[in-house]
């Protein structure tokens, strides 16, 4: 890997039928151990459930206020600078909750591929 500054594109957000906006920040062949993508989702809107398989998915809370569903655990309220930790293979969704777009990266590690996506 060779050391390089990604610049942000606002205008590279894209939608996808998860029911959130994605703007890949990173995800490159040449860094294949990690990929961070900032995701955006509206007011009263839930993303599907899925899975990522052979892929951990870290959020990282940026804005708004949301609850997430991870796996067996009890749905959670999540507000600015609260960390999701999502095994592989673990089923997830996440609402907006709020008044205001819910923005969060994504950091998957290996990368995301879109085969590792299962919607359940």
């Amino acid at each position: 890997m060779n050391a390089r500054i990604l610049s942000h594109q606002p205008d590279a957000e894209f939608f996808i039928d998860e029911q959130c906006y994605i703007n890949e920040l990173s995800n490159s062949e040449s860094d294949p151990s990690l990929s961070i993508a900032k995701a955006r989702v509206k007011p009263g809107v839930s993303t599907r459930w899925h899975a990522l398989k052979d892929t951990v998915e870290r959020y990282v809370i940026l804005a708004g206020t949301g609850r997430v569903e991870v796996g067996d655990l009890p749905a959670q309220d999540l507000g600015p600078h609260d960390v999701v930790i999502i095994p592989a293979g673990c089923r997830q969704r996440i609402s907006n909750t709020g008044a205001e777009d819910l923005v969060f990266l994504a950091l998957c590690s290996p990368r995301f591929d879109v085969a590792c996506y299962e919607e359940l």
